[in-house]
């Protein structure tokens, strides 16, 4: 039988290259940090190349580390979902969800516990790091990701269609100045997600105000703080209707009642093979019937 290397060095390795950080990853280990770089250094010292590029705040893999990482990534999952299997008294299903803040709270967490008492065996590593469709297989099993379409190449299934609302702060239609008009966005600052940057440019171009500009176009990768930004009168958010009506923040309106269908929508992704293992297959089942159809 081949000789491997030891299991904590390769343990020490993916947490390092999935959080960038040999602090983080320490933590995350219970190790000392010189504890977690000596067990990486094993590692490289077996494989005999370095799989990390070493910088002052970050340790980020390389293309030899990437390699690694995407081959052995899933296989360390695998063997600790099979351990905690193996000593839990019941079956422990287990499935790693990259999903936005917002939609996980305003849409998945409400419904949770419909979810557990239908699958008590199946549990939920969340992860709102974002970039979850680039990270399929490398730490994450599925994903619900915001974006205009799907790489053909993964499995994705559309659930939601929306439309994109400008929402403000109460107080911009309710004061001495009212806003009323949509050409008068050109004395407010426009809020757009990084998820959804063309969020504005539909909207103005289906408003027929293609030659309106906002005193600036801030940007979010947040959506829960673009609805608090818009309260505050920071400026006026350009999101989904979704996103305004699960809100229910008396302290926001929608401006204008302009319907425009939005570019975006959000999507289960998985790699095709992923909806074999059963955590995937009976999460994705469950989404659709609750989320989707209902």
């Amino acid at each position: 039988m081949r000789r491997l290397p030891p299991l904590g060095a390769i343990e020490a390795f993916v947490q390092v290259a999935r959080l960038g950080s040999a602090k983080a990853a320490a933590q995350e280990l219970a190790l000392s940090a010189p504890a977690l770089s000596r067990r990486v250094q094993s590692l490289e010292r077996f494989i005999g190349k370095p799989l990390f590029d070493r910088r002052h705040q970050a340790m980020v893999a390389n293309a030899d580390g990437e390699r690694l990482m995407a081959q052995i990534a899933p296989v360390l999952d695998q063997l600790s979902d099979a351990v905690e299997a193996m000593t839990s008294s019941t079956e422990v299903l287990r499935l790693r969800l990259g999903i936005l803040p917002l939609y996980a709270s305003q849409r998945l967490f409400p419904r949770l516990g419909e979810l557990r008492a239908a699958h008590p065996e199946l549990h939920l590593d969340i992860d709102t790091a974002g970039h979850g469709i680039a990270r399929l297989g490398e730490g994450l099993d599925a994903a619900i990701a915001l974006a205009r379409d799907i790489d053909p190449a993964l499995y994705a299934k559309r659930l939601d269609r929306n439309s994109v609302y400008v929402i403000g702060a109460r107080a911009l239609v309710e004061g001495e100045t009212p806003i009323a008009e949509p050409a008068q966005l050109a004395s407010l600052s426009a809020l757009v997600h990084r998820d959804m940057p063309d969020t504005f440019d539909a909207w103005r171009d289906a408003a027929g105000l293609a030659d309106v500009e906002p005193v600036a176009i801030d940007m979010f990768d947040s959506g829960a703080l673009m609805l608090e930004a818009a309260a505050q009168g920071l400026g006026v958010a350009f999101m989904h209707a979704s996103h305004f009506e699960d809100a229910n923040d008396p302290r926001l309106v929608r401006l204008f009642g302009i319907e425009v269908e939005s570019p975006y929508s959000y999507w289960f992704v998985c790699r095709p093979r992923a909806l074999l293992q059963k955590p995937v297959k009976m999460f994705h089942d469950w989404l659709l019937k609750t989320l989707v159809e209902a």
